[in-house]
């Protein structure tokens, strides 16, 4: 018997060079692997293959003009397969061996996955692959975010497991407070049980259910048949109030199972423009609207819109600072001699920092604030900032405004929709 080797980048390729020169008359001895791939070149297989003294002697005749390649000094195997069985094994083999490339050169463990299961019958076996891909992903995952910044493993006096780097990394870049990072930070790692910081979606997932339970949220109540809901907005200058007061009079309106009588009452007689834009906005409505210039005037307007289920308030804007036109609001209230009750909101932009938005609320804090909205998440992409002021004030938030449509981009706030922005990216169609 005379043996002769063939290689190739694959196992199929070597196979392939066998079968042309020899055709299918020859037995498979050996496949082997003589180079692993890697960044500068490409890996090599060889096999190696018998052929009975004969047919070597024909085919010496018949192909000189094909070298053969050099022989193997080496004992053939117990067990010989025909070449042609052996083609169908290889052509396995070459399967596996391009789903490893795909490892080496695709890191996106949902793409591997995907390609592994139509290469796998076996549910099993498809199980075991896809619990060593996550693990490997997992570990690519941790590497790149222990990397991310030096102090990356460290809070203060608090040592950060690499488990928790990705959660670490998206908490301070979405905009939450440092401490307040740290100090949930400290408190998960005290409390979280072993078995869940196998990985770093492990966690992920742990602090997504965590986060979710410490945003405090207004649920929306509709008023009780008799009873009427007052609503006023307050912030600073440029949030949106004047748009919000549009976007909750039409859903009251319009877009409720049943549809609410609505008034508006406008104390931003400061800007005439913006006393235009709501009455624009009444008469598109057909809602009744009313203007206060001077506080006493307050209680004789929701008076006037006693009739009304809803009554919703629109202040002057103000800069946090402007002490004198908060103090105006504040008198406004303090003349209400009626028996209804004003549900204050403080209407804040999503897109400036935690520091910028605790300095607002402060300075509107002595107008009772009842709850919060949040205007403008579609111009940014931290959300981690509306969280630490939740977390620091403990007031709950009623609304979120997501763009500029009227009624449309108006969602009801839930403690779901605000970590899933801060953790995974504003998304208008999840709302």
């Amino acid at each position: 018997m005379k043996v002769l080797t063939f290689s190739g980048s694959s196992p199929a390729q070597a196979l392939k060079k066998a079968q042309l020169c020899v055709g299918e008359d020859a037995m498979l001895i050996e496949t082997k692997e003589i180079r692993k791939k890697s960044l500068t070149q490409t890996a090599l297989y060889e096999i190696i293959i018998g052929i009975d003294d004969e047919i070597a002697a024909k085919l010496d005749k018949a192909q000189k003009s094909v070298p053969a390649e050099a022989p193997v000094a080496q004992s053939s195997a117990d067990v010989l397969y025909n070449i042609s069985e052996a083609a169908r094994q290889i052509s396995k083999i070459a399967e596996v061996t391009q789903e490893t490339s795909v490892l080496e050169e695709d890191y996106d463990s949902t793409k591997i996955v995907a390609r592994v299961k139509q290469k796998s019958s076996d549910p099993i076996e498809f199980k075991e692959i896809k619990d060593e891909i996550s693990k490997l992903g997992d570990k690519v995952k941790l590497i790149q975010n222990m990397f991310w910044d030096e102090r990356s493993d460290q809070i203060g006096n608090l040592h950060i497991p690499p488990e928790f780097s990705e959660i670490y990394k998206l908490t301070l870049e979405s905009g939450m407070n440092a401490a307040h990072i740290e100090e949930i930070m400290g408190l998960t790692l005290e409390h979280m049980p072993l078995k869940m910081r196998e990985n770093s979606q492990t966690v992920k997932r742990y602090f997504q259910v965590l986060l979710r339970k410490m945003v405090p949220v207004r649920m929306e109540k509709m008023p009780v048949k008799g009873a009427k809901k007052v609503i006023m907005l307050v912030g600073p200058t440029g949030v949106g109030k004047t748009t919000s007061i549009a976007k909750l009079a039409a859903r009251y309106s319009f877009m409720m199972e049943k549809k609410y009588k609505v008034g508006l009452i406008v104390l931003d007689t400061y800007r005439i423009g913006a006393v235009e834009q709501l009455m624009q906005y009444a008469r598109m409505m057909k809602l009744g609207i009313e203007t206060v210039v001077d506080p006493p005037e307050f209680a004789s307007a929701l008076n006037a819109m006693s009739y009304c289920d809803y009554i919703l308030i629109d202040t002057m804007g103000s800069s946090p600072y402007d002490k004198e036109k908060i103090t105006k609001i504040y008198e406004c209230l303090q003349n209400n001699t009626t028996e209804l009750q004003i549900d204050t909101v403080l209407v804040l932009p999503s897109s400036i920092k935690y520091e910028d938005l605790k300095a607002t609320y402060d300075n509107f804090e002595q107008l009772g604030i009842d709850t919060m909205m949040f205007t403008k998440l579609d111009e940014t992409r931290g959300f981690g900032n509306i969280f630490s002021l939740m977390y620091e004030t403990a007031k709950p938030i009623s609304y979120f405004s997501v763009g500029q449509e009227v009624p449309e981009d108006l969602v009801v706030a839930s403690s779901d929709y605000l970590i899933d922005c801060m953790l995974n990216g504003f998304d208008r169609t999840k709302r």
